[in-house]
């Protein structure tokens, strides 16, 4: 992409980076990480196929958030937005190229998708990915986008976190472990928390739209303490996915395993959400305190940074309680 400026009738590279939300594409990739701890705890871990389950994240939504471009900038609803500027409702980019451009994503993780499905032979899982291109697209496209109702979250927790981890797993291991699903649910509420301080961006001009997220639902107040507990209640859950893969993982003494005893396991259980405290604490603080607009974006970024976090340190955790 070039660097011309929006007056030499070409985009900047910057905003193409702001349009795919940069800051928050690590947290793409995080599910996918916890996933592959658990395939690699259950000892069927697969490079390639973790490797590919990365792109279809990734592509998944790079595409969703060209697709907002597009639809919310077609509707008007970008024209007066709080944070950075949006290639559709700027005019630096004709809708058709955003269009295009979001189809194409949608494209090549439906094409790494068959890939990891074929790698797997799990070919029912076809229809899961054409159900999650189907709500990126919807999420604000379409004649009755679900998003402007306020249901983009229950999108986002299903896809970007439970199907994302499980099914990471499942196409390495061929089995979910039911431990593992605490800590998917885990970061499916991180991966909302990304979408509710972004919508609280937005919470004042929204609704003159007719985009009516959560977060306008609720309220300033009432988002602003769903955002807290959308960074805090995944500690817990992370908490007892590690205590519950020790009880009933390939640790178990009953299967030979166990070098980690029931204690340290607790002590680690313990340890690891507080590691990703001073993470959650950097991401909320501008939120309590009031923070609005281009103030969110920090913590936007944050809580992007503490879902890759929370990827890395439980997935590891959970390796090594399993030995």
């Amino acid at each position: 992409m070039s660097g011309e400026s929006a007056q030499d009738g070409g985009p900047r590279a910057s905003n193409w980076a702001e349009v795919v939300r940069l800051r928050t594409l690590p947290a793409a990739v995080a599910p996918v990480i916890l996933g592959a701890g658990a395939a690699a705890a259950m000892g069927d871990f697969s490079a390639v196929r973790s490797l590919l389950a990365a792109g279809v994240a990734l592509a998944l939504q790079i595409g969703c958030n060209l697709a907002n471009d597009y639809s919310d900038g077609v509707r008007g609803t970008d024209d007066e937005r709080t944070g950075p500027p949006r290639l559709t409702a700027s005019g630096q980019v004709s809708p058709r190229t955003v269009k295009f451009a979001a189809f194409g994503c949608f494209g090549l993780g439906a094409l790494l998708g068959l890939a990891l499905v074929a790698l797997s032979g799990q070919w029912w899982l076809l229809a899961v990915g054409a159900a999650a291109i189907a709500a990126a697209w919807f999420y604000t496209g379409g004649s009755h986008p679900y998003g402007y109702a306020g249901l983009g979250e229950v999108f986002v927790f299903v896809f970007f976190g439970l199907v994302a981890t499980a099914g990471t797993t499942y196409v390495q291991a061929g089995a979910v472990p039911g431990w593992l699903w605490p800590s998917a649910c885990g970061i499916g509420l991180l991966a909302c928390s990304l979408l509710m301080v972004n919508n609280l961006r937005d919470i004042g001009t929204d609704p003159e739209h007719g985009k009516m997220t959560l977060a306008v639902r609720l309220g300033e107040p009432s988002a602003r303490r769903v955002f807290s507990a959308m960074l805090h209640l995944p500690l817990v859950l992370g908490a007892a996915s590690l205590v519950w893969a020790r009880e009933v993982g390939s640790a178990s003494p009953a299967d030979g395993g166990g070098r980690i005893g029931p204690l340290l396991t607790l002590v680690i259980a313990l340890a690891v959400p507080l590691l990703l405290l001073p993470l959650v604490r950097r991401a909320v603080v501008p939120v309590r305190a009031g923070a609005r607009g281009r103030d969110l974006i920090s913590s936007l970024r944050d809580a992007g940074l503490l879902e890759l976090a929370y990827g890395l340190v439980f997935a590891a955790a959970t390796v090594v309680i399993t030995l």
